[in-house]
């Protein structure tokens, strides 16, 4: 987000500075506060908040680290009046503006009028609409088109003086204060202070007065005022509005059954209205209803809103759609046989844990001493005495205290904790010879829904263009409870508590699913991206099945070292490490392998004992979705695999963005793997691994086998139609064998069977999506109109669906488009070097940002092995190309990204590392 911040910075840092007071407090203060230094302002005082509970305010936290001064004042006026000592302190620092991001106190006028530029505010509105305290809030209650904020000169109005600059974005209607604040007020508006401090340095800053045409002020809202009463008899995005403008404070309530009830996380529902319990709310138009998704009320329009969450009077809070049980105990009452059964339980656990006195209904297996043996005699204890409960290890391992442990075990005895069958609305399509079933909807927490405002969109089959189904369009509600589910997962379910060994047998029995279902896999891969089946069968799917038989055998290998320290007498120390999973791991994929890319990824993540969310791209969403189901049916628990399919821009975004997001995978393009390493540093500085763009070189020598040149040379090109990342971006063929390399390729090009990916004999299928052909047809267009020799192809082909032909140039020149930018499809680029002229072409080869692959054909070994250590990329194939394998790391160099998938190297990205040093 602060690219444009650091390139201003570079514009202006030698241009005039300023001697700034920085005024306020938050991490957007913070934030201000250290890009204004980064771009060479000197800050003289920062004026920030006292401590609170011993803890400083971020923004005096990151100035007293920095050495600059920093007074915490707890007010600057008494009686309305400025307190002496406060304005003497003030006036000493000699700032020549004063720069307020994010102030709560009140600021005396000879404060801000003192230096010689006056001060400037940030306030999220634009002004002058929603003068005053919670502009955010009243933005979203009167249901703005559109939000921002406002840069001004301070003075004793409220929120009434000068306009500096300001900047506005599109209100969605799933946007929350939250949402508003983490996409755009936050990091726009540092940006934007950054830029007024600049314009007043250099002279240029306006001061636009207000009208007070259009001009409001709303209050801080009371929360008596916050009944949703007052609106319900209005219409359903009015409700909304009025919910959502208040979340999280002070919270929209009503009544219902005689107490106040607050509402939280509305969302407009789209769609049918799903069945549910009929709620009465006073002042309701209709009845509410209690669904599986939660509370359901109506406006005046008969439009449907979905609140997510309800809070009570006692401050406890609920998902809505457990209106009807939140009463209930969640202790179960036992019957007198029950009860003559937990004694005889009692009476085994005293067997086991000899060394307590008394098995007291507090006390802990495991902190008693058990170990794993005594799990597992536990259990089949428990099976001789009554066969009927089928109890597990892990049940052990989630019910530890004695009195949680019956419960749980009464539970079971009465059938009351049964697995809810997976609910899945399929769409079915018969392909293939085959019926494929194929899940539509977002996987959350271990359930097929819909997301949350009722949202799809079409996912096309490219080889004809027809709409295969309608997807769900997940939204950033949606990204959150995801989030929330993966969080919950790992910190208190049954996946962190799980033994290494235990989670790779469900890693294995996952890759066994997935190879039972391996044709099923295969033919939705192949309507959905436009894969040729064959391919499809062998590589998008068989290689996603090896890669997580690989990293299911990595569970329980995942080890760290002892390492010798320098020994202070007389004391003796050990210091060893451990390596821990990082917690829950965002995955954005792309769409040219879609189920090989969630393999690659989300196998070492889960191996090493993370929870994940994952993003697929929004082309091609229907693998993953029946990946998430045949998860199901493997055992995976809920909450640690969860599938969004929709926006980048939305999903992606906020996953980048998100604070309980540990890791962030992603395989795209190089401009968006910016973005989002850019958003990670911002949000919580999560980890980041990317894998981006290429433009790999393939050098080949006249003393290579020219019969496999031109084999593998097509195949670096055109394999997958050229929808490859490591695909050969440029070839250079010695001279002397060039003409003759191309009159072989062009032969065989005119070989290959071009059309639908479903015939077993089709070499090359359709281009993924419409945009992508359309961007490879203005490729074409470019590399003729700069020079190069079209030799073959450059065009779509005259049927149905999105065809390119395999495309042939040569006479490429370095300067060229072609040569520099990658095509992502079948388009080979090829230029001539020099016979003999090794460091010629090499130079050639290595100039370019890029370095994901690379490859070189020679009989000549010691040329072989001199090339590929020159060759500045990731991987290097030597005689071979496409040759990758679960074992061996796959990552780039340069701007093709960093972090590896595979082998591993992968299984230490989702993994960190924790040194521990015990003196005896």
């Amino acid at each position: 987000v602060l690219t444009r911040g650091k390139a201003l910075m570079t514009m202006h840092y030698y241009q005039n500075k300023l001697k700034l007071a920085i005024i306020g407090q938050s991490l957007f203060g913070q934030e201000v506060y250290s890009n204004l230094r980064r771009q060479g302002h000197k800050v003289v005082g920062v004026f920030t908040v006292p401590d609170k509970d011993g803890k400083a305010d971020p923004l005096a936290v990151a100035a007293e680290k920095d050495g600059t001064p920093v007074f915490k004042f707890p007010r600057w006026r008494v009686k309305g009046k400025p307190i002496p000592e406060v304005v003497e302190a003030y006036k000493a620092v000699g700032a020549e503006l004063n720069v307020l991001p994010f102030c709560s106190q009140f600021i005396p006028m000879n404060i801000i009028d003192h230096p010689k530029h006056g001060s400037i505010i940030y306030h999220p509105s634009i002004l002058p609409l929603h003068r005053g305290a919670s502009a955010i809030n009243w933005t979203l209650i009167h249901g703005d088109k559109k939000a921002g904020f406002t840069v001004f000169w301070a003075d004793d109005g409220l929120d009434t003086g000068p306009i500096l600059l300001q900047r506005e974005c599109a209100v969605e209607s799933s946007d929350t204060v939250d949402t508003l604040y983490n996409r755009f007020l936050f990091p726009e508006g540092i940006r934007a202070m950054v830029e007024s401090v600049q314009l007043i340095a250099d002279g240029k800053a306006p001061r636009v007065p207000q009208t007070e045409e259009g001009a409001s002020y709303e209050g801080i809202q009371k929360k008596s005022n916050a009944r949703v009463r007052l609106v319900m008899n209005d219409s359903t995005e009015a409700i909304h509005n009025w919910i959502r403008g208040h979340d999280k404070v002070p919270g929209a309530w009503t009544v219902i059954d005689g107490q106040s009830v607050t509402l939280y996380g509305s969302s407009m529902l789209g769609g049918s209205v799903p069945a549910g319990q009929p709620l009465e709310i006073e002042g309701a138009s209709r009845p509410g209803l209690i669904a599986k998704n939660g509370l359901i009320l109506y406006g005046t329009d008969g439009k449907a809103l979905l609140v997510k969450n309800l809070q009570f009077e006692d401050g406890k809070m609920i998902p809505a759609s457990k209106y009807f049980s939140s009463g209930e105990s969640s202790s179960v009452d036992l019957t007198d046989a029950e009860k003559k059964m937990a004694e005889e339980i009692r009476t085994i656990w005293k067997g086991i844990l000899s060394n307590v006195a008394a098995i007291e209904d507090t006390t802990d297996f495991f902190k008693s001493g058990a170990a794993s043996m005594d799990v597992v005699r536990l259990v089949e204890e428990l099976k001789q005495k009554c066969a009927s409960v089928q109890l597990q290890n892990e049940d052990v391992y989630m019910a530890t205290t004695f009195q949680d442990f019956i419960q749980m075990f009464v539970r079971k005895l009465r059938g009351e904790d049964q697995e809810e069958e997976l609910d899945i609305d399929y769409v079915s399509l018969k392909v293939n010879n085959m019926t494929v079933k194929m899940p539509y909807q977002c996987f959350i927490n271990g359930k097929f829904e819909d997301a949350e405002n009722g949202k799809t969109y079409d996912t096309i089959n490219p080889t004809d263009g027809s709409v295969i189904c309608k997807v769900s369009y997940a939204s950033v509600e949606d990204v959150d409870r995801a989030v929330a589910a993966a969080k919950e997962a790992y910190d208190n379910g049954l996946w962190g508590k799980m033994n290494p060994r235990d989670r790779g047998s469900l890693l294995y029995k996952l890759a066994d699913l997935m190879e039972e279902h391996q044709e099923e896999l295969a033919t939705i891969e192949s309507i959905d991206s436009g894969a040729v089946y064959t391919l499809a069968l062998k590589t998008h799917v068989g290689m996603s099945i090896q890669t997580f038989r690989y990293f299911a055998g990595w569970c329980d290998k995942i080890q760290g070292k002892t390492i010798p320290i320098n020994q202070a007498r007389p004391n003796r120390n050990l210091t060893f490490t451990k390596k821990e999973p990082l917690g829950v791991c965002a995955i954005v994929i792309p769409w040219n392998y879609p189920l090989m890319m969630l393999a690659w990824k989300s196998a070492a993540c889960l191996a090493a004992g993370n929870t994940l969310v994952l993003k697929p791209a929004q082309v091609t969403p229907l693998t993953a979705l029946k990946f998430a189901e045949l998860s199901v049916k493997a055992g995976i628990p809920k909450g640690v695999i969860n599938i969004l399919p929709g926006s980048g821009g939305m999903v992606g975004q906020r996953l980048s963005d998100h604070p309980d997001i540990r890791k962030l995978g992603f395989t795209g393009s190089t401009p968006i793997g910016k973005q989002i390493m850019k958003s990670c540093a911002l949000s919580n500085l999560k980890k980041v691994s990317l894998e981006l763009g290429g433009k790999s070189p393939l050098i080949i020598f006249s003393d290579c086998d020219i019969d496999k040149a031109v084999r593998m040379g097509m195949s670096s090109v055109y394999f997958n139609k050229g929808e490859n990342c490591i695909a050969a971006g440029r070839l250079f063929v010695e001279e002397s064998i060039h003409d003759e390399f191309i009159s072989q390729v062009v032969e065989e090009i005119q070989k290959m069977k071009i059309g639908d990916p479903l015939d077993r004999s089709t070499d090359h299928g359709p281009q993924n999506h419409k945009a992508h052909l359309d961007k490879l047809l203005e490729y074409c267009d470019i590399g003729v109109k700069e020079g190069a020799t079209l030799v073959y192809g450059g065009r779509q082909v005259d049927r149905p669906g999105f065809f390119m032909e395999p495309t042939v140039f040569t006479d490429v020149e370095d300067h060229m488009f072609i040569a520099k930018e990658e095509s992502f499809g079948p388009v080979m680029v090829v230029s001539k070097f020099k016979d003999g002229d090794v460091e010629g072409v090499l130079e050639r080869a290595n100039d370019t940002e890029y370095g994901l692959a690379s490859g070189v054909f020679t009989r000549d070994i010691n040329k072989a092995m001199y090339v590929s250590e020159r060759l500045e990329a990731g991987t290097v194939f030597i005689n071979t190309y496409n040759k990758t394998d679960v074992a061996s790391p796959f990552g780039g160099f340069k701007q093709s990204g960093f972090g590896k998938d595979l082998g591993e190297d992968a299984l230490m990205e989702y993994l960190k590392t924790k040194a521990v040093t015990v003196e005896y």
